[in-house]
């Protein structure tokens, strides 16, 4: 089960995302950025710091979202993953397709730098 909270912080939606994303929860997840998308959201930031386990499908969602992402000129950074978490990502390759940060400085630092 997951619960996602939507903030706006620095010109910038935050999607903190509490708890588990599975198949059934990624649906969920998906209309949380889309929502942000539909609402003219051009940065992103997802706070991970409360997200315990993230299956293929929740991992499926952030990767479907990365050609519109470059065609809208849209920056996500993800940040405050949990070490299984991020060796998920990782072992994906997905650290190399998506902005990962470990901290939310480090994250809003990085995503003031992407949409210069």
């Amino acid at each position: 089960m997951v619960h996602i909270k939507r903030l706006q912080e620095d010109g910038a939606d935050i999607l903190a995302v509490i708890g588990e994303i599975d198949a059934s929860s990624s649906i969920e997840l998906d209309l949380a950025i889309a929502k942000s998308v539909g609402e003219g959201s051009k940065k992103i930031l997802v706070d991970c710091s409360a997200l315990e386990y993230i299956s293929s499908a929740g991992l499926g969602v952030f990767m479907s979202y990365i050609e519109e992402f470059k065609d809208k000129n849209i920056h996500m950074v993800l940040f405050g993953m949990k070490e299984k978490v991020v060796n998920t990502f990782q072992i994906l390759g997905l650290s190399d397709l998506l902005h990962i940060s470990l901290t939310k400085v480090e994250a809003k630092k990085l995503l003031h730098e992407l949409s210069v």
